[in-house]
């Protein structure tokens, strides 16, 4: 983790294949999956070029509600994301907010922070 509160983990896989294994482990979850940003595409279809880079937007409202609850501005981090890119050495990078960072920035008590761990979990398990 640096300063910045992300989290970088490396993936054994292309950006698609991680992104096709995040897919398929939220789907065994049952965790469902609200949007999945292509960056690059975007930038595509705009005429610049950038390294494939894909932001998975997911979670489950039984699990997020209760951290918005008790902190309301938690929902500008909420549903949980999972940045997937790859850089410029071509290595491919699992990207996401720290649990620690959260908790701080919006005075989260640690007993509410299970219900947000599973992303430490998944985006282990993607890059395998």
């Amino acid at each position: 983790m640096t300063n910045t509160g992300i989290i970088s983990v490396p993936s054994n896989h292309t950006v698609d294949v991680t992104v096709n294994r995040v897919e398929q482990l939220l789907r065994d979850k049952g965790v469902p999956l609200f949007a999945l940003i292509d960056h690059s595409g975007e930038a595509e279809k705009a005429g610049l070029k950038m390294p494939p880079t894909k932001l998975l937007i997911f979670g489950n409202p039984k699990a997020g509600t209760p951290l918005m609850l008790h902190s309301p501005s938690a929902a500008i981090d909420l549903p949980l994301k999972l940045l997937v890119s790859e850089d410029r050495a071509g290595n491919v990078w699992i990207s996401y907010n720290s649990l620690k960072y959260l908790q701080e920035r919006h005075d989260l008590p640690e007993a509410l922070l299970v219900n947000i761990s599973v992303i430490e979990a998944l985006a282990a398990a993607a890059g395998k």
